[in-house]
């Protein structure tokens, strides 16, 4: 199953994270998980994952966000961007529910009045494959046309609140999905 943990402290995420054992390493959550924790974004060129972003001389930057780092030992990445748009949607219709507005899906992304609200990258390592997503929760400096949660009307609280409820949605995704797998019979 998929251990969850918000990690209280503010944290940057500079793309370092996504490396394998990463939770294990600084959590001791061993085995599949997801991490939530807030801070700002400050991906350079040179550590993008997505090699399109990097041949066009892309960097991510916001001052504050809203970051989700799941892992799953496997290797299998077509399941693993599978499971990262699973969580997108599942942070679209959260938000939708809580903030009572529309949240336009498009792949890996979320956008809010054509403002890009969301990051999100998946990848594979020797062991495992990783999932980063984050949500922007303040806009200044933000590269591209960006809207944050503390713009849709989220408070500080509402914002820890949304994320321990999208964490504990994905776990629970994850879950319903092993035990329907267990539950079948095959077909000759």
């Amino acid at each position: 199953m998929v251990q969850t943990f918000f990690i209280e402290e503010p944290l940057t995420y500079d793309g370092q994270q996504l490396t394998s054992l990463w939770a294990f390493r600084h959590l001791r959550l061993q085995g599949d998980s997801i991490v939530a924790f807030r801070g700002a974004c400050h991906v350079r060129q040179e550590a993008l994952v997505d090699l399109a972003d990097h041949l066009d001389g892309a960097f991510i930057y916001s001052p504050d966000m809203l970051h989700f780092l799941a892992e799953h030992f496997e290797s299998d990445l077509e399941k693993g961007v599978l499971r990262q748009r699973l969580l997108v949607t599942l942070a679209k219709e959260i938000l939708e529910e809580i903030l009572g507005i529309a949240v336009k899906r498009r792949g890996d992304d979320l956008f809010v009045a054509q403002k890009k609200l969301s990051v999100s990258i998946a990848t594979v390592t020797p062991v495992s494959v990783m999932i980063h997503f984050g949500l922007n929760v303040k806009t200044e400096g933000v590269p591209v046309p960006a809207v944050g949660l503390g713009e849709l009307g989220l408070s500080e609280g509402a914002v820890r609140d949304f994320a321990t409820r999208l964490l504990a949605a994905y776990a629970a995704e994850m879950k319903e999905v092993w035990l329907a797998r267990c539950k079948v019979r095959g077909v000759p």
